[in-house]
């Protein structure tokens, strides 16, 4: 009986050799479809030019959309960043997964297989994505909605209207895009201002903004605006304002001859 069962075994075994000789892991060709688009990796070169042009440092959270093999995950972990990837196939998680275990980057850098238009992406504080057109422009909406100050870079294409912040060039003539999210500042803020209250109205398309003051009853030329993240800069009546835009708050300093003090408005 004991002869029988080692005879199956046996046979069970050169069975399954066959099988297994010939199991090959996941390997993706350039130009397969995948959900949205197709999948044509980003030269290495050119993710660490997008890791350098969003300053990535090891206190951001890193999302990378539609992140393929995960080469733009692992090298942000390799700078010591916790990074997601976001992808739909879930072969290409799994092949990521192997991927950043064999760059012994496991640690920090994770992959998960969900749709990129469904994730939730308020705990980033860097994107990076390599999107056609239609799609960077379906996703600006949620984009604009994140904490200002996030990072966007995106390899080959805009997001029309919003023009970039910065732009990044390859040898190969490659471009990346960064975008950083803007707080949300139309409309008229007001703070104390020599007995009286002064007023600030201002008008915003994504980072660009324009607008009017007034104070002590005289209306006043605006300057020099500018709106960077969280941070607003402007020059009215002499003097020259600049803070951080909270919410509906704004705290920093007003500097008019050579004196600053501490300087706040709110919105009404």
């Amino acid at each position: 009986m004991k002869s029988a069962t080692c005879f199956f075994s046996l046979l069970a075994v050169l069975f399954l050799l066959p099988m297994t000789a010939g199991a090959q892991e996941y390997e993706p060709s350039v130009g397969q479809e995948g959900k949205d688009v197709i999948w044509v990796p980003t030269p290495e070169d050119l993710v660490d030019a997008m890791l350098d042009l969003a300053n990535v440092t090891p206190n951001d959270f890193l999302m990378d959309l539609g992140s393929g093999d995960g080469r733009i995950v692992i090298a942000a972990a390799k700078r010591g960043v916790r990074a997601v990837g976001v992808e739909y196939n879930p072969d290409m998680v799994a092949l990521s997964g192997r991927n950043a275990e064999k760059a012994g980057v496991s640690g920090k850098a994770t992959f998960v297989n969900a749709d990129l238009f469904t994730v939730d992406l308020n705990k980033a504080t860097v994107i990076t994505m390599y999107l056609l057109p239609q799609l960077n422009l379906k996703l600006r909406p949620a984009i604009l909605n994140l904490k200002p100050g996030t990072r966007v870079v995106s390899h080959a294409f805009t997001m029309d209207d919003w023009n970039y912040d910065q732009s990044v060039k390859n040898k190969d003539g490659r471009n990346a895009y960064l975008w950083i999210v803007p707080a949300k500042v139309e409309g008229t803020w007001t703070w104390p201002s020599d007995g009286g209250t002064a007023e600030l109205t201002l008008t915003q398309k994504y980072q660009d903004i324009a607008g009017t003051a007034r104070s002590g009853g005289k209306d006043l030329a605006i300057k020099n605006a500018k709106l960077a993240g969280g941070k607003i800069s402007f020059s009215a009546g002499g003097q020259e304002y600049s803070g951080e835009v909270k919410g509906k708050v704004i705290e920093g300093t007003a500097r008019m001859n050579g004196r600053e003090e501490k300087w706040s408005a709110a919105l009404r």
